[in-house]
């Protein structure tokens, strides 16, 4: 039998976006996934869309940050292979059968990444990028941004093995999580197109910056970083200053 997508969506007062994050899980071309969505309380019009959808998991209740909603997602999670894509993202075409290929016929691989593409204004203004190859040392020390998030996807028992994401961290959970997934496993790269994420001026991390910064040093210095290292440094300033630039 094929490996089971778990893939799973926080959000809160996304209805604007969180259609096309449904649909590009929806039409795979892949059969065995389960969608969860874990609400944290939308009074927009969020709760309409996702009652249209009878595949879908999903509660709304209030919870205590994204790391939490979406570690109660994979709680609910019945899956082999573990993803989160956030209400404003999307998937990219038919990329589930060439990912659960890659972790079928090599059960050494237990975390797998591919290339992201930002919307980074209209709907057709694009900036792709090829994720990097990514060293533990490297992501600790220099640059927080090794891995995106949209396009990893990780085993069940890695991500239970690492007790999943740490709740106190609100902003850089998923760097604090890669870190810890570094430490076990060497990830898996495919030179692919995997997810589309959006920028502009209200998401979480761009509201967020400086709580950004000082989480990033946390995280970093939490794994062996020295206390404002030049380069993790000016990584972050330059994070900070100008967010948008590749």
């Amino acid at each position: 039998m094929s490996l089971k997508f778990s893939i799973v969506t926080p959000t809160l007062n996304h209805g604007g976006f969180i259609r096309d994050t449904i649909e590009s899980v929806l039409n795979q071309d892949y059969d065995n996934f389960e969608h969860i969505i874990i609400d944290g309380g939308s009074t927009d019009n969020t709760l309409d869309i996702l009652n249209e959808y009878k595949h879908l998991k999903w509660i709304s209740e209030k919870d205590t940050g994204p790391a939490n909603a979406i570690n109660k997602g994979f709680r609910m999670a019945t899956g082999d292979l573990f993803a989160w894509l956030n209400s404003d993202d999307y998937y990219e075409k038919n990329v589930f059968s060439p990912i659960s290929q890659y972790f079928e016929k090599d059960l050494n691989i237990k975390f797998l990444y591919g290339n992201l593409t930002f919307i980074v204004g209209g709907p057709e203004e694009f900036s792709f990028e090829k994720t990097r190859r990514p060293s533990k040392d490297y992501f600790v020390h220099q640059n927080a941004d090794y891995l995106r998030q949209p396009c990893t996807f990780f085993r069940k028992e890695l991500f239970m093995k690492v007790n999943g994401l740490d709740e106190d961290i609100k902003i850089v959970f998923d760097y604090d999580l890669f870190i810890k997934m570094l430490k076990i496993t060497e990830p898996h790269y495919i030179d692919q197109k995997i997810a589309y994420q959006r920028l502009y001026d209200t998401t979480l991390t761009k509201r967020n910056l400086t709580k950004q910064a000082f989480e990033i040093f946390k995280v970093s210095r939490k794994n062996g970083a020295r206390i404002f290292d030049p380069i993790m440094y000016r990584s972050v300033i330059k994070k900070i200053l100008f967010p948008y630039k590749f």
